[in-house]
């Protein structure tokens, strides 16, 4: 079973409330959701809220469940409704990236009939060169078989290898437990990149590349990528 969970933590730092954020008529996140539930390979769909008020401002077609506003991560959010349901892949699916192509959520769950991947994700070739200094695009470095070797915030100079992350994840459910029972590691806590924390636990990341054009919702600012 393919199970696809958008996590919904109401109270971003960055942008509070964003998922709920009337975008043309709709919360944010239900774009998100409406886009995703397009995919042929997902089984189920759920948004993992945090807050009853975000069930408040989406369709009751979303289907939706409350999960602990302990929290401190979407990953973890995640890995509670992974533990109810028992799936064997699950698909992260961040809420604020309301153009979410389902045919991306489709290849990168595909990327498992190779049994040796564990945890993948999602690259853009779309990569500009204000990106390259912004920290809120977070960048990728891959090797020769598209297995990430590092993320960063800022680089200096564009590398061919070097593309624009999509922040969608998929997992074995058992290396999704695994993950969230690890320690946050120093490279994770000084960057605020949580995928580091599997690079340093020798937990491979392979990358799907795609020519995604469309960004995340992080500041206020992005809205105008959106909004007509």
């Amino acid at each position: 079973m393919n199970l696809g969970v958008i996590p919904g933590r109401l109270n971003s730092n960055r942008f509070p409330r964003k998922i709920i954020y009337p975008l043309n008529g709709k919360a944010i996140i239900e774009h998100v959701y409406d886009n995703a539930k397009e995919s042929k390979y997902l089984d189920k769909l759920i948004i993992a809220i945090d807050s009853e008020e975000t069930k408040s401002h989406i369709s009751n077609s979303c289907d939706t469940m409350l999960t602990s506003s302990e929290h401190k991560s979407g990953t973890d959010r995640v890995a509670e409704i992974s533990e109810k349901i028992n799936p064997d892949i699950v698909v992260n699916i961040q809420g604020d990236e309301p153009k979410i192509d389902p045919n991306i959520i489709d290849s990168l769950i595909l990327l498992f009939n190779d049994s040796s991947v564990e945890m993948a994700s999602v690259a853009s070739t779309n990569l500009t060169g204000d990106d390259l200094t912004n920290p809120n695009i977070v960048k990728v470095y891959l090797d020769d078989n598209n297995y990430a070797l590092n993320f960063e915030r800022n680089i200096s100079l564009q590398d061919q290898q070097y593309f624009r992350h999509i922040g969608i994840y998929a997992y074995r459910s058992e290396i999704l437990k695994k993950f969230t029972n690890l320690a946050p590691t120093d490279n994770e806590k000084k960057f605020k990149l949580e995928q580091l924390r599997a690079l340093d636990n020798d937990i491979a990341i392979k990358i799907l590349i795609t020519n995604f054009q469309h960004r995340s919702i992080d500041i206020k600012d992005d809205l105008k990528y959106y909004e007509i």
